[in-house]
Protein backbone atom coordinates (compact mmCIF):
# COMPACT_ATOMS: atom_id res chain seq x y z
CA UNK A 1 0.00 0.00 0.00
CA UNK A 2 1.07 3.54 -0.62
CA UNK A 3 1.27 6.58 1.61
CA UNK A 4 -2.27 7.83 0.85
CA UNK A 5 -3.78 4.40 1.50
CA UNK A 6 -1.87 4.24 4.79
CA UNK A 7 -3.25 7.66 5.80
CA UNK A 8 -6.79 6.54 4.97
CA UNK A 9 -6.35 3.33 6.94
CA UNK A 10 -4.83 5.11 9.93
CA UNK A 11 -7.54 7.76 10.17
CA UNK A 12 -10.38 5.26 9.86
CA UNK A 13 -8.84 2.87 12.39
CA UNK A 14 -8.23 5.65 14.93
CA UNK A 15 -11.71 7.16 14.67
CA UNK A 16 -13.94 4.14 14.04
CA UNK A 17 -12.12 1.18 15.65
CA UNK A 18 -13.46 -1.07 12.89
CA UNK A 19 -14.01 -4.80 13.15
CA UNK A 20 -13.06 -4.98 9.49
CA UNK A 21 -11.38 -2.47 7.23
CA UNK A 22 -10.41 -2.86 3.58
CA UNK A 23 -8.74 -0.08 1.63
CA UNK A 24 -8.29 -0.83 -2.07
CA UNK A 25 -6.44 1.41 -4.52
CA UNK A 26 -8.51 1.28 -7.71
CA UNK A 27 -6.47 3.92 -9.54
CA UNK A 28 -5.23 1.49 -12.19
CA UNK A 29 -8.85 1.06 -13.36
CA UNK A 30 -9.05 4.81 -14.02
CA UNK A 31 -5.79 5.44 -15.89
CA UNK A 32 -6.32 8.16 -18.45
CA UNK A 33 -9.54 9.37 -16.83
CA UNK A 34 -10.15 12.67 -15.08
CA UNK A 35 -8.42 12.89 -11.71
CA UNK A 36 -6.10 9.95 -12.34
CA UNK A 37 -2.51 10.62 -11.35
CA UNK A 38 0.63 8.89 -12.45
CA UNK A 39 1.64 6.56 -9.66
CA UNK A 40 -1.96 5.92 -8.60
CA UNK A 41 -3.45 6.60 -5.19
CA UNK A 42 -6.23 8.76 -6.60
CA UNK A 43 -9.21 6.36 -6.63
CA UNK A 44 -10.09 4.17 -3.65
CA UNK A 45 -12.74 1.74 -2.44
CA UNK A 46 -13.17 1.48 1.32
CA UNK A 47 -15.16 -1.18 3.17
CA UNK A 48 -15.48 -0.52 6.88
CA UNK A 49 -17.49 -2.43 9.48
CA UNK A 50 -17.76 -0.53 12.75
CA UNK A 51 -20.08 -0.30 15.75
CA UNK A 52 -19.83 3.48 15.23
CA UNK A 53 -22.29 3.06 12.35
CA UNK A 54 -25.00 1.31 14.41
CA UNK A 55 -28.26 3.19 14.18
CA UNK A 56 -27.04 5.50 11.40
CA UNK A 57 -28.47 5.61 7.91
CA UNK A 58 -26.40 5.07 4.80
CA UNK A 59 -25.98 8.78 4.08
CA UNK A 60 -24.84 9.64 7.61
CA UNK A 61 -22.31 6.79 7.51
CA UNK A 62 -20.90 8.10 4.23
CA UNK A 63 -20.77 11.64 5.61
CA UNK A 64 -18.83 10.44 8.65
CA UNK A 65 -16.21 8.72 6.50
CA UNK A 66 -15.99 11.71 4.14
CA UNK A 67 -15.52 14.02 7.12
CA UNK A 68 -12.71 11.88 8.52
CA UNK A 69 -10.97 11.90 5.14
CA UNK A 70 -11.66 15.55 4.22
CA UNK A 71 -7.96 16.41 3.79
CA UNK A 72 -7.36 13.47 1.47
CA UNK A 73 -10.51 14.23 -0.55
CA UNK A 74 -9.38 17.84 -0.93
CA UNK A 75 -5.99 16.75 -2.22
CA UNK A 76 -4.69 13.47 -3.54
CA UNK A 77 -7.93 11.45 -3.58
CA UNK A 78 -10.12 12.10 -6.61
CA UNK A 79 -12.76 9.41 -5.95
CA UNK A 80 -13.77 7.36 -2.95
CA UNK A 81 -16.29 4.52 -2.99
CA UNK A 82 -17.54 3.76 0.53
CA UNK A 83 -19.23 0.68 1.92
CA UNK A 84 -19.91 1.45 5.58
CA UNK A 85 -21.63 -1.21 7.67
CA UNK A 86 -22.51 -1.88 11.28
CA UNK A 87 -21.55 -5.29 12.71
CA UNK A 88 -23.92 -8.02 11.60
CA UNK A 89 -24.93 -6.30 8.37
Amino acid sequence: MGAVADLIRGKLEAALHPERLEVADDSDKHAGHSGAREGGESHFTVTVVSAAFAGLGRLERQRRVNSLLADELAGPVHALSIKALAPGE
